[in-house]
């Protein structure tokens, strides 16, 4: 199939998903995550019904801001974000997925204090408390959480996660159901601005049915819509 008819049968599984859980498939964008495409790639995603691209690398996302590449849809930065990299992103991007450390959390907000604007962020969790993986700790999140609230230039959106790669339909499903009790609780003890916490960043092309009956307001598919990848045409960020 092409892309059309791809972004079609994904969107199609999306509110089939939502539906089967009780809620309403508006509730869940689909996010395109765009890493090695190009930009007349990204332009057609677009034009087929794409409203929110996601970039994983720092010079892809500065080379398809420079080409006008996301012209019709929102930009977010998905990928592992290097704090001397914080200035090229910070208020070029709608939002941030994959903030996973207190100290990249500061790094963003200076930037954003900076520039005079506040830049909308999710905490990264490492659920699985995996070593290649970046992203706070479960038990730490919440301080993380309130420490975000209290700086100026950002403002904390939601959660977000990378589960371990699944071997089997469903297996990743509690590990989602643990960061929506995780934002639960954020929410109820994050009281100044809990109404602005209201996004979950979970699930990817081969799992976000079940990250969708489990909550997610935002599954970050690339595969599934574009193919396998193509080999990196960056690669430095």
């Amino acid at each position: 199939m092409g892309l059309k008819e791809n972004i079609k049968k994904v969107r199609a599984g999306i509110d089939a998903a939502a539906r089967a859980a009780g809620r309403d498939p508006a509730g869940v964008t689909l996010l395109a995550a765009t890493k090695t495409q190009s930009s007349d790639t990204i332009r057609a995603a677009i034009a087929a019904g794409v409203t929110v691209c996601g970039e994983n690398r720092v010079q892809e996302l500065m080379a398809h801001l420079e080409d006008n590449a996301y012209e019709g849809a929102q930009v977010h930065f998905i990928g592992h974000l290097q704090t001397n990299k914080v200035k090229y992103v910070v208020g070029r991007v709608e939002l941030i997925h994959s903030v996973s450390s207190e100290k990249l959390l500061r790094a963003i907000a200076a930037q954003a204090d900076r520039l005079g604007l506040v830049q909308d962020l999710l905490l990264e969790v490492n659920l699985a408390g995996e070593a290649s993986k970046s992203g706070f700790a479960p038990t730490d999140v919440t301080d993380a959480a309130r420490l975000a609230a209290s700086l100026n230039g950002v403002r904390l959106r939601g959660l977000m996660c990378i589960p371990p790669a699944a071997q089997a339909p469903g297996e990743n499903f509690p590990y989602f159901e643990s960061l929506r009790r995780l934002a639960v609780d954020i929410r109820q003890k994050i009281v100044d601005n809990n109404i602005d916490i209201d996004l979950l960043s979970m699930g990817m092309s081969g799992d976000y049915f079940d990250a969708v009956a489990a909550g997610s307001t935002c599954v970050r598919v690339g595969s599934a819509l574009f193919g396998p990848r193509a080999p990196m045409a960056f690669t430095h960020d």
